[in-house]
């Protein structure tokens, strides 16, 4: 009899080592009450921070906008969009520019990408009868990540798309000529300008708006930008912006007559 019973009750001994075996893993599974609370909290905190950024800066001129008045009859307005050289060119446009209707819309480091974002508050909704669109060399920095020539080539596009539906003509300055970048070395832009310039010049006359090439004047024999023109390199001086500001108003002209 006990021999019979033997085998059962090793059975029913293995059965309950192993339910005790089970209940441990589950007990081990469970959280802590804590832990579980712990990461729907990190990621609380991180959508938080995310509400207020603004990869584009759209806040930089949402005032001025918002105050411009509408142009006048007969207002020949025209907005620059760029960045740092755009930004700094627009401090200085009732000197180059006396009695235009010019307003800048440059913002320091921006690349084409976040210009993109821009373009209807800062230009369309202004409502210009010209965009000066001026940028590139950041994207060529990587100020928002690695940027392919192609990738520059499909923003400026779409803004030019976006200035044409809108019946705002457009002018094309070059990307003014630079060797290296001080905040980010090594990119080797002298060449990378040469070639999206030379990609600008021929969609410009491909899609018949107007290009304004900056960049020869400036250069020198390493296609950097000439030093008489330049502090550090890569933004003009008042000797560069007296360069580049008759060249640009002979486009906005060419612009402004064009059908």
């Amino acid at each position: 009899m006990l021999m019979r019973l033997k085998p059962i009750l090793l059975i029913i001994i293995a059965a309950a080592m192993l339910l005790a075996v089970s209940d441990g893993t589950a007990q081990d599974k469970q959280q802590d009450p804590k832990q579980k609370d712990a990461k729907p909290a990190q990621k609380g905190s991180k959508w938080k921070e995310v509400l207020e950024t603004d990869p584009a800066d759209l806040k930089k001129y949402r005032e001025a906008n918002s105050k411009l008045p509408p142009p006048a009859p007969g207002e020949q307005r025209v907005v620059f969009i760029g960045d740092s050289i755009t930004d700094n060119w627009g401090k200085n446009f009732k000197k180059l520019f006396p009695g235009k209707p010019y307003i800048g819309r440059g913002i320091s480091s921006q690349t084409t990408q976040q210009m993109l974002i821009r373009f209807r508050p800062d230009v369309i909704a202004l409502k210009p009868k010209a965009v000066v669109i001026l940028g590139g060399t950041n994207d060529i920095a990587g100020n928002t990540g690695r940027s392919t020539q192609a990738m520059i080539e499909d923003n400026i596009m779409s803004m030019v798309d976006l200035a044409e539906a809108n019946g705002v003509k457009v002018v094309l300055l070059s990307v003014l000529p630079a060797y290296d970048y001080w905040w980010q070395k090594g990119m080797e832009p002298a060449e990378k300008i040469v070639a999206l310039n030379a990609w600008m010049k021929g969609y410009a006359a491909k899609r018949g708006v107007v290009f304004v090439d900056c960049h020869t004047p400036m250069k020198d024999e390493k296609n950097a930008m000439q030093k008489k023109f330049s502090g550090d390199g890569v933004h003009p001086n008042a000797a560069g912006y007296a360069l580049i500001s008759p060249l640009t108003e002979a486009g906005i002209e060419q612009a402004l007559k064009s059908k």
